[in-house]
């Protein structure tokens, strides 16, 4: 009984942890995420954060069109100048970078206004990255709400002055799924913030002109 006793309040500290870095994630962002490309300033730099064109079943994945969406509407209406993608490039037949790449220059962003980031394997990684190696003080990060808001959170922590557009969420089961694993990324967000971890890779700079 006792050690069943233990369990729960284990259990109940947890659950009590993970709500409240959710909270204080959210919180430290939220004047910093934007929903109309009115409202918000222009930045020379748009981070736009990576993820899979295709889910398992092979249909196409609703957060990657929602993010090409946002970025074109943002680079159309004059708020940004280029374009960061980072993204994971983990082996030969995965390659985040390049095929957002290639749908944005079919959307009609220039090729010229595109740099890739290959090294962005996590959200820390590439908003570390856009000014350690990309030398960018300060972004417009895109992504969906909850995701900016994490980035937004790790930018802060990194003297990165950062603003971040919201693309369209993903509603339905799906989209359940993702923001409940959303709670373990912030949580693993601010351990990482805690200990001041540092990107997988660095290596030479990219001047983005």
């Amino acid at each position: 009984m006792k050690k069943l006793r233990l369990l729960v309040l284990l259990t109940v500290f947890i659950l009590f942890a993970l709500i409240i870095t959710n909270y204080m994630v959210s919180y430290q962002a939220k004047d910093y995420v934007y929903n109309s490309v009115t409202d918000i300033p222009k930045n020379k730099v748009g981070l736009l954060l990576g993820t899979s064109k295709f889910l398992s079943n092979g249909n196409i994945n609703l957060y990657y069109t929602y993010r090409i969406n946002a970025t074109v509407a943002l680079y159309n209406a004059n708020k940004i100048e280029f374009v960061l993608i980072s993204g994971d490039n983990g082996s030969k037949s995965y390659d985040e970078p390049t095929t957002f790449k290639t749908d944005l220059i079919a959307q009609g962003i220039p090729e010229d206004k595109i740099f890739l980031d290959y090294a962005g394997f996590r959200t820390l990684d590439s908003v570390i990255r856009s000014k350690k190696i990309f030398s960018q003080d300060s972004v417009t990060i895109i992504s969906q709400q909850f995701h900016n808001e994490r980035a937004i959170y790790l930018a802060k922590h990194n003297n990165i002055n950062a603003i971040a557009y919201n693309a369209k969420d993903v509603q339905g089961r799906y989209g359940l799924k993702v923001q409940l694993r959303e709670y373990l990324a912030r949580a693993k967000a601010s351990m990482d913030v805690l200990f001041n971890v540092e990107p997988k890779f660095l290596g030479e700079k990219i001047e983005i002109k």
